[in-house]
């Protein structure tokens, strides 16, 4: 089946409750037929399936259906949905964890004198009679804990053990041994049976359980709050102009080509380009650049960017999902929807982690009560297996990183594609950067300005820069940048006869004098000599792109032009290598050139004179001369096939569409010192992942076989089955709370 004819889809899904549900869910996906590759992801609830025409969105529900859960496709019209069922959800746990924390206060309180052996006046001896505690415990079990029952019992339809197995199988072991007692006491003194009743432990293990996972709700939807805040930003209305009218409008109605206006402190609504007015700025929501960016008319703008000083009116071109904001939050997502390598390690383990443990709590039972005839023993540490066991923290161990890492990387302008991308950056051994548009600024920049009358300068700088206004030469625009930032004013007089002149230069006429800015043989065609006057400058101005000026047939100054260097290459290059990391750069310049600009950033090697075709070569060629992990840094068109053969590629944001898309990072500031926090986001991220998983794992290794009561022959040691509750529902908080520490790493 070709890959074009492949879909993908996303999935919202109801009625999971561990990470063995998620199994479930994805084992059952997989099996439709036409079904490619499905990643199911439980810190989300969501599937994201990829299929070819032999399924469909009817086939996957239906699959998702027999498999004891309900999915949706996860779209904008969901989107209420989603909110309305997450709000419903907590609001229900909150509801249900009130009344089991009240009775189980209760039942615990008037157990006290049972428990300690100490008689306590307060509490008269009828309160711990065994028919008050059924009838409070009750309500607890099939009201507050309904959904482990339900979910257990809809497991076990489908062949399948998940968390609420376990849980139903402890408290359900707990309660139906005191029902037993209280109905039927005389049967249990007869078979030197203990005639104990362990409602506490069944209506406190339960609400204990409900209290993790409220708080592991509320923390899990602190993980996705990066999506969050960027749907957030987004603009709600704009001022269009249409049929000469100013209205305000919905964004969602907005139309490419409609003119719209922006005042002081508005947000831009969508994407665009300015086609009247000027002013600065704020992009830090996109690039994470706090300096507000000067704009003018042709400049591009960005939705959901904060208008700072003056007003302009721009020509939407990019709408709805089209923008660059739209585009990150699709990246955000699909990079939080994706599974690291590493989980697949969780995954195996969670597939049969519920039966396992079954099996482990079968044979306690059975080795206390037919070994050391102890059926209390037998009863509380079988009860503790099930318990204390917890197949979610290692399902929430590597998506709550993977998601509070990714989010963090888009608040830094940092745009990650997978997770598998976040997993690898850090083992990069090797760095290929592109030249230009990547090291360098990627457009003529001005390096000298020279006249031969220093006096004079602003004068002619101003004539120059009212002739290079009327031209839409790059070199043309990159002088009057050039003049603005010296403070010169461009306006009145007006530029007379202007005239460029193809593969020459630019003329005009101000103020009765005629400037000409253009190339050496122009002027030397046109009768003016440089060459009289080339030994009055540094030989170094006439290896750049030079622009001589003449006023009135003399020659009175150049401009020299050069690719300049982003003012943070040397910075991030000397930061790379200070991690190990080899640094090499690679250009289509000649030799000359390329080994200027690597002295000049500090790399000592480089491959000058690579074709656009060979760029994909020369990464593979360096992927197998060194054996290790190469990641490869672009911005063009042609750096594309290098990117996508790179273990990963690193896209400038601020290139082509076809380079990102082709990348596994985006820089979107077109920084270069991104890379280095992207390693650093690469390294935190996975510790995290390492230190969650050690906590899930520790945990079982160590809770587990406690639970058993191996130790208490040796040391009397025993756990309380309320005890055990409590560890099994603060395990997952534990883990989604470390993964939130994330948040305040600086990157």
């Amino acid at each position: 089946m070709t890959t074009n004819l492949l879909e993908k889809k996303t999935f919202q899904l109801e009625g999971m409750g561990c990470s063995a549900c998620a199994k479930s869910i994805e084992t059952a996906i997989n099996k439709v037929n036409g079904v490619e590759e499905c990643i199911v992801n439980y810190a989300l609830a969501e599937a994201t399936v990829t299929y070819n025409p032999q399924a469909n969105v009817e086939a996957i529900e239906e699959a998702v259906k027999k498999a004891g859960y309900q999915a949706y496709i996860a779209d904008s019209e969901n989107q209420d949905k989603e909110t309305l069922e997450n709000n419903r959800q907590e609001k229900e746990l909150v509801n249900k964890f009130k009344v089991g924390a009240v009775i189980s206060i209760f039942l615990v309180v008037t157990s006290l004198p049972m428990m300690t052996g100490l008689h306590i006046p307060f509490i008269p001896h009828w309160l711990h009679n065994p028919w008050l505690q059924l009838v409070l415990t009750t309500p607890v079990m099939f009201w507050c804990g309904q959904s482990f029952f339900v979910g257990a019992i809809s497991a076990l339809k489908h062949g399948t053990s998940n968390m609420n197995t376990l849980v139903s199988l402890g408290t359900g072991a707990a309660y139906i041994y005191s029902v037993a007692v209280t109905f039927f006491p005389s049967f249990f003194e007869n078979q030197d049976l203990p005639a104990d009743v362990y409602y506490e432990s069944a209506a406190v293990i339960i609400t204990l359980i409900l209290l993790g996972k409220l708080l592991e709700h509320r923390a899990k939807s602190q993980t996705s709050e990066a999506i969050k805040k960027l749907l957030q930003l987004e603009a709600k209305t704009a001022r269009v102009i249409r049929d000469n009218i100013e209205q305000e409008i919905p964004i969602v109605q907005v139309r490419i080509d409609d003119r719209i206006i922006v005042r002081p402190g508005e947000k831009i609504p969508v994407d665009g380009e300015i086609v009247e007015g000027e002013s600065s700025i704020d992009e830090s929501m996109v690039t994470g650049e706090s300096v507000a960016v000067k704009k003018t008319i042709g400049d591009e703008v960005i939705g959901a960017t904060i208008n700072k000083t003056g007003s302009f009116t721009f020509k939407a071109t990019r709408v709805g999902k089209d923008t660059v904001l739209a585009q990150i939050v699709e990246l955000v997502k699909q990079a939080q929807r994706s599974k690291a390598p590493i989980q697949k390690y969780a995954d195996r383990v969670t597939g049969y982690f519920v039966p396992i443990v079954m099996v482990i709590a079968i044979v306690t039972f059975l080795a206390w009560w037919l070994f050391a005839d102890n059926f209390t023993l037998a009863l509380i540490a079988s009860i503790n297996v099930l318990i204390i066991a917890c197949p979610c923290a290692l399902g929430l161990a590597t998506p709550t990183s993977i998601m509070v890492g990714t989010g963090l990387g888009a608040n830094h302008g940092i745009l990650i594609k997978d997770a598998g991308s976040l997993e690898l950056a850090h083992k990069i051994k090797t760095i290929v950067l592109d030249k230009t548009g990547t090291l360098t600024v990627g457009k003529p920049v001005v390096t000298d300005f020279i006249t031969l009358n220093t006096e004079s300068e602003k004068e002619i700088l101003t004539l120059v820069a009212m002739v290079e206004s009327k031209s839409e030469h790059s070199i043309a625009q990159s002088i009057v940048e050039y003049a603005q930032k010296q403070e010169i004013v461009i306006n009145n007089p007006p530029v007379n006869n202007f005239e460029a002149i193809s593969g020459c230069g630019v003329q005009g006429i101000v103020d009765n004098q005629l400037i000409r800015i253009g190339t050496k043989i122009w002027f030397e065609e046109i009768g003016l000599n440089p060459s009289k006057i080339e030994d009055l400058w540094d030989k170094e101005v006439f290896g750049k792109t030079n622009a001589w000026i003449a006023l009135n047939d003399e020659i009175v100054g150049i401009i020299a032009l050069a690719d300049a260097l982003k003012e943070s290459s040397k910075f991030a290059v000397k930061q790379l290598q200070s991690q190990g990391l080899e640094v090499i750069m690679l250009t289509g310049d000649n030799q000359k050139t390329a080994e200027k600009i690597a002295q000049e950033v500090g790399i000592r090697r480089f491959f000058a004179q690579v074709r656009p075709e060979a760029k994909t070569a020369k990464i593979k060629e360096i992927q197998q001369n060194t054996g290790k992990l190469v990641a490869m840094v672009g911005d063009g068109i042609n750096d594309a096939p290098a990117l996508a053969q790179a273990d990963v590629g690193f896209a400038i944001g601020t290139g082509t569409d076809v380079a990102i898309a082709s990348s596994d990072i985006t820089l979107i500031s077109g920084d270069l010192e991104g890379i280095v926090s992207a390693i650093k986001l690469s390294k935190v991220t996975m510790r995290n992942i390492k230190q969650n998983l050690f906590f899930a794992y520790i945990y079982n290794i160590i809770g587990i076989p406690v639970a058993t009561g191996i130790f208490y022959p040796f040391f009397g040691l025993l756990l309380n089955p309320i005890i055990a509750g409590g560890a099994m529902a603060f395990s997952s908080v534990s883990v989604v709370t470390n993964a939130l520490r994330l948040k305040k790493e600086l990157i």
